[in-house]
């Protein structure tokens, strides 16, 4: 609080005070009172003056100080009026209260806010387990069909993968509700996302090439075969028609990490896309130009990675191959124990 300006603030009080001053002089002086007692008088006036406003200024700067420096260094500055004590001065006080019943209405919000998102998000996911029934059913007919039923085939899967998206995109904001993470293997995850997108691998004679995935993570399994299962997926929309589609899986094991690597040799992502691939919703050139993209798959990849502690980052050569490589940490307590 700076008292320059508190006395700046202070401008009228202080000109009524001598205005009163000056007629108060008048006054005595019209009884003759001699001026050295008009002087102590002066003096004893001043003075009072003085000390009510040094101690008005004292007593606010040590509430609005503390108001100030706790702004400055709370993170969650919501949480102010939880750290602030009620001041023992009048203006203070109704502050305060202004304060108090602000933060109650925000949180109030917050509250309404979180239940009708998370009402959302039940339906949302209720909405997915309900519509993949008929779609797995339909699914079957056609893999008990499949001379006659190829293209709806293809375009199921596609519905189906579109639902996964959605749930795993719900799931994402609260991740730590639903992740279980303990020792996976690389090779296990690999091979279910792999037996899931069995059917469009062999159409296209992808050509899959592992290598040193007997080795275990500490990951949540579900949710590391959807990642799998997504790069995959994305690989095939990407696949080069001037050569036969390859995808190399591969892990890198280090003294810290474990170093996961999914490439495959299609178009490839341009220079100027790479630093954005993860964004939100950005679908860059290829998106545009090779297939109907949405941007959110990478981009449900790396909060997912987020949340459970990994790191992501893509390689890319336009026109010789993409990588996307994922560091697991390793749980060094587990190890020493």
């Amino acid at each position: 609080m700076n008292f320059r300006k508190f006395l700046a603030d202070k401008f009228i009080p202080v000109v009524i005070s001598l205005c009163a001053w000056l007629i108060i002089w008048d006054f005595l002086s019209a009884f003759h009172i001699k001026s050295g007692q008009i002087f102590i008088i002066g003096i004893i006036y001043f003075t009072a003056d003085i000390i009510k406003t040094l101690w008005e200024y004292f007593r606010r700067k040590t509430f609005y100080t503390t108001l100030v420096s706790d702004t400055e260094t709370l993170d969650k500055k919501y949480l102010l009026s939880a750290m602030t004590e009620s001041p023992d001065f009048y203006e203070g006080q109704i502050f305060y209260e202004i304060l108090c019943e602000t933060n109650k209405s925000m949180c109030d919000n917050v509250a309404e806010y979180r239940r009708h998102s998370t009402e959302f998000q039940e339906y949302i996911e209720l909405w997915v387990h309900e519509v993949k029934l008929p779609v797995a059913s339909l699914l079957l007919m056609c893999h008990n069909n499949p001379e006659k039923s190829e293209k709806y085939s293809k375009q199921l899967r596609r519905i189906d993968e579109c639902i996964e998206n959605v749930m795993y995109y719900v799931r994402s904001e609260n991740a730590e509700k639903d992740y279980l993470i303990k020792e996976v293997s690389l090779k296990r995850a690999f091979n279910a996302s792999a037996v899931k997108n069995r059917e469009e691998l062999q159409q296209r004679n992808v050509v899959l090439k592992t290598k040193n995935l007997d080795i275990t993570v500490m990951t949540d399994s579900k949710w590391l075969e959807y990642i799998m299962g997504q790069i995959i997926g994305n690989s095939m929309k990407y696949f080069s028609d001037d050569r036969e589609p390859e995808i190399n899986i591969y892990s890198v094991e280090t003294d810290d990490n474990v170093i996961l690597h999914m490439r495959d040799n299609g178009i490839g992502i341009p220079t100027s896309d790479l630093p954005y691939i993860f964004e939100k919703s950005y679908t860059g050139e290829n998106g545009r130009t090779h297939a109907k993209s949405t941007g959110m798959g990478l981009y449900i990849i790396k909060k997912l990675c987020e949340s459970l502690g990994h790191d992501v980052k893509a390689e890319s050569v336009q026109n010789e191959f993409t990588d996307i490589i994922i560091t697991f940490g390793k749980n060094n307590f587990i190890k020493f124990k």
